[in-house]
């Protein structure tokens, strides 16, 4: 037993009264309730979804790689992601990554996203 068990049990030994009364908001985990923006979240009725790559990148990656004579599994080696990246990027249907743009930006030498797009990537040396 706990000392207050025992502070409680000489208290009632002795005849003098407990009184129990409940804490306001006790044991309630009230840092994880839902917040004042619950009920407008609740109300939204949009469309959520993830952009997609535009189809005019697409087609330039497509192109690019096609000017460069390489398949898509080889264009995936070079930029060592798995060939279905590439697929879905030449389809349009991926997320983009800018990760993912940047390497094939390089391994293509076209600009693929900017004002800049479609024009040939120059490479600065690092110094």
């Amino acid at each position: 037993m706990s000392d207050w068990d025992d502070a409680i049990n000489a208290a009632q030994r002795q005849g003098a009264s407990i009184d129990t009364s409940k804490k306001f908001g006790a044991a309630s985990n009230k840092q994880h309730s839902a917040n004042k923006n619950t009920a407008k979240l609740d109300r939204e009725t949009e469309e959520l979804h993830h952009d997609k790559l535009d189809i005019d990148t697409a087609k330039m990656i497509q192109k690019a790689r096609q000017n460069k004579e390489l398949t898509q599994k080889e264009l995936a080696a070079r930029i060592s992601e798995r060939p279905q990246i590439v697929n879905e990027y030449e389809s349009g249907k991926a997320i983009p990554n800018q990760q993912i743009l940047t390497k094939l930006e390089r391994a293509l030498g076209v600009k693929l996203r900017g004002k800049d797009k479609g024009k040939p990537l120059v490479l600065t040396a690092k110094k």
